[in-house]
């Protein structure tokens, strides 16, 4: 049987290990480059290379080599090759070209010269030619420039210019790190051919095959988990691709492949019982939720325990390897978030803290194989890595780092707080004091007890209960990310000491503008309820996964406002979010409320908070719909209405877009004309910067609340929020 060439690429850092995985499936003559092993075999080693190879990206078999000094002599290499031998005349094709040289400088220039002279060729013999594929086509070209090699693999790598072309089939068609059972059009944000070797430096075949768990603590969608599962029972890692690169090729050879992919399911088939105990933790509902589709998807579904879990709640899970006296007790790999999922690069520090507390507490005897993106917060984990590996994600560098936890956990590192979080210590201890007291005696469990009163922490606080949210304040550009970064993760080790409050109750989130504009934008799904009592009603507030937790504390004297004016009104409550407004109105007394949000979310919050309140029946309706809509079809009356606009919305249930400071005249306007003769209309906007237009509203009685309706734990902030009674001129 013919032995051809082949070359396989694989991401830097790996090279020796898929030098290591070609020689196990039969190749000979290996060659390292840089960005892959040239080998040579069989056609059969080229298919099971595509199959099993858990390390490479592409396959290349190559099929001509020739002078291409410049991009005629180029396309004259390619017309040598008897082009009909390999792509069918009605099929498709790609090409992919890499290299460069003083005549073909770009790569898009030599793509088109490669694809001109194939086609053109077709053309010449019959006028059908292949169309252009660059997704999934038949056949996918590749073609690269390198130094002249004489002849054979061994002239390879002789150092004189570009001036030759390598033409090759690639017989992957798309990366081989594309396994067939993540979601179409999902990435990651680790490939999983790098996953695969992350496991591979770990030593985590012998760890699966001696029977000891994985835990991944922060398992995004998957990637680590099912690629330890896979290497674990056997399973090829192409055995879900649904495409490669040589199925359409005029060279395939249907009958070895098949043969293949017997053998592969049996091994599959057979290997599945061996799977290890695999757990995933993400604190992201949505992850989680991606990591358990997409482990069903690779034919593990039940094989790996995934759920919802904060990282500061990891614990080692109580089971292990057995037969054997348990050198290592198992491995923690994981690849933590950065970008979106995590907020900014100011937050990683702490995060990579947190992991080794969690590492050195639960995990003692077993490994690690932590990935960071610098040495910094590598250090930040507080265990001394025994080997560093530079690896390369795409073209971006990244560190694996492996660790072997001791045994024993060493002592909590006392926590000695600076001089300025002492002061901050201090000035909650007295905040909670004075405050407690008061929301105590008012019936009040959620209010702020902290807002930005030393400026270094730049943090505002909540209590809700026996829970803490604290909210990070962006910091201005002048001030080093570092530091501030460093003052966050002191406070959030100040507050919970400070207010008595465990540290698990503490969240933290940063104030931004929700993407695409809107006021209230989503940020996790985990539905978390927490019920709170203030003055006569009770809410259900959310910590974790919005922006605004469902009650605006800022806003508790406006609600008792209008608890006071609604007794014996009709009340109408516009822009409702979660319906607070309207339980005051009912709880004082309104004949009806309607509470009106075009979010069926908000909605449904609403009636629960209603329903909670005992406030139930057809005079307490919730109205999904856009407010001005609904206004300009309303027909009722009401003695009261609360108006309590988003400062800017572009929402996609609405036409245009809505800014409070341009469209409030005539929004205002719109809810007068629904009073009744007589009724009152509160009014209310959190845009620091906005001006009543009173020369256009001039003929409405209007008064200015903003300074009564500030509470006393908002005193710091008398500009947070401007409220105004307005009633129809007599």
């Amino acid at each position: 049987m013919n032995d051809h060439n082949f070359f396989a690429s694989a991401p830097q850092g790996l090279l020796e290990l898929l030098a290591d995985e070609l020689r196990a499936l039969g190749a000979t003559a290996i060659r390292l480059q840089p960005a892959g092993v040239y080998f040579r075999g069989p056609l059969a080693l080229g298919y099971r290379a595509c199959l099993w190879s858990r390390l490479a990206g592409r396959v290349l078999l190559e099929i001509a080599v020739g002078p291409a000094r410049d991009a005629d002599e180029l396309y004259t290499t390619v017309q040598r090759v008897d082009w009909r031998q390999h792509i069918p005349t009605r099929g498709t094709l790609a090409v992919e070209f890499t290299g460069a040289n003083p005549a073909i400088v770009h790569t898009r220039y030599g793509a088109q010269r490669v694809k001109d002279a194939i086609v053109d060729q077709f053309n010449a013999r019959g006028g059908i030619r292949p169309d252009v594929d660059v997704r999934r086509p038949d056949v996918r070209v590749s073609v690269h420039l390198r130094k002249p090699s004489g002849h054979g693999i061994k002239g390879m790598f002789q150092e004189t210019s570009h001036d030759e072309a390598v033409i090759s089939i690639d017989l992957a068609g798309e990366g081989l790190h594309r396994r067939g059972w993540r979601e179409d059009g999902v990435e990651a944000p680790i490939k999983e051919n790098l996953a695969a070797g992350v496991l591979l430096r770990a030593g985590w075949p012998a760890l699966a095959a001696a029977g000891a768990p994985l835990v991944d603590p922060m398992c995004g969608s998957g990637t680590l988990l099912i690629e330890a599962a896979h290497i674990a029972c056997d399973r090829a890692p192409g055995l879900s691709r649904e495409y490669f690169g040589f199925q359409a090729w005029r060279g395939h050879q249907p009958a070895i492949w098949s043969e293949l992919m017997t053998e592969a399911r049996a091994r599959a088939a057979i290997g599945i019982s061996k799977v290890p105990p695999i757990f995933g933790f993400d604190g992201d509902p949505a992850a989680v939720k991606a990591a358990i589709a997409n482990a069903a998807r690779a034919g593990l579904g039940g094989r790996i325990r995934i759920e919802r879990r904060e990282l500061a709640e990891l614990v080692a899970p109580e089971t292990g390897p057995s037969g054997h006296d348990r050198e290592c007790m198992g491995l923690v790999a994981t690849n933590p978030p950065y970008g979106e999922r995590l907020g900014v690069r100011a937050d990683m520090p702490a995060l990579y803290e947190l992991l080794g507390e969690r590492l050195r507490a639960q995990f003692g005897g077993w490994k690690a194989a932590v990935l960071a993106p610098d040495l910094e917060l590598g250090r930040a984990i507080g265990l001394r890595a025994e080997r560093r590996h530079v690896l390369y994600n795409g073209a971006i560098p990244i560190n694996l780092l492996r660790f072997e936890i001791p045994r024993e956990a060493p002592p909590p590192r006392a926590y000695v707080r600076s001089e300025g979080g002492e002061a901050l210590f201090n000035r909650l201890r007295k905040n909670r004091k004075q405050l407690g007291s008061w929301a105590a005696r008012s019936g009040i469990e959620a209010y702020r007890v902290y807002d930005s009163d030393i400026p270094e922490y730049a943090v505002a606080v909540d209590v809700y209960r026996d829970w803490a949210l604290v909210q990070e304040y962006a910091a201005p550009a002048e001030i080093d990310p570092v530091r501030a970064a460093a003052r966050l993760r002191e406070a959030l080790r100040v507050i919970p000491d400070a207010l008595e409050i465990p540290a698990g109750q503490v969240v933290c989130k940063r104030r931004e503008r929700a993407k695409g504009g809107g006021q209230y934008g989503r940020r996790d799904d985990a539905g978390d309820l927490l019920e709170v009592r203030e003055g006569p009603g009770r809410f259900l507030v959310n910590l974790t996964d919005y922006l605004d937790t469902g009650l605006f504390l800022d806003h508790r004297e406006t609600r008792a406002l209008v608890g006071k004016l609604a007794r014996g009104q009709r009340f109408l409550n516009l822009f409702a979010y979660t319906g607070t407004a309207s339980v005051y109105a009912g709880k004082g007394g309104a004949l009806s409320t309607t509470t009106v949000d075009m979010s069926s979310t908000y909605c449904a919050w609403a009636r629960r908070n209603l329903e909670l309140n005992g406030l139930r029946g057809p005079q307490h309706r919730v109205v999904e719909a856009e407010c001005r809509e609904f206004m300009a079809r309303e027909l009722r009356r009401y003695g009261l209405i609360f108006l309590d606009p988003p400062t800017f919305s572009n929402s996609k249930k609405m036409e245009g877009v809505f800014d409070v400071q341009r469209d409030h005249v005539e929004l205002i306007r719109a809810a007068v004309r629904l009073l009744e003769r007589g009724g009152v209309l509160i009014f209310s906007t959190n845009y620091r910067r906005f001006r009543l237009d009173e020369e256009r509203l001039a003929d409405l009685e209007i008064e200015e609340l903003s300074a009564t309706t500030i509470p006393k734990d908002f005193a710091r902030s008398p500009k947070i929020h401007k409220v105004w009674r307005i009633e129809a001129g007599r």
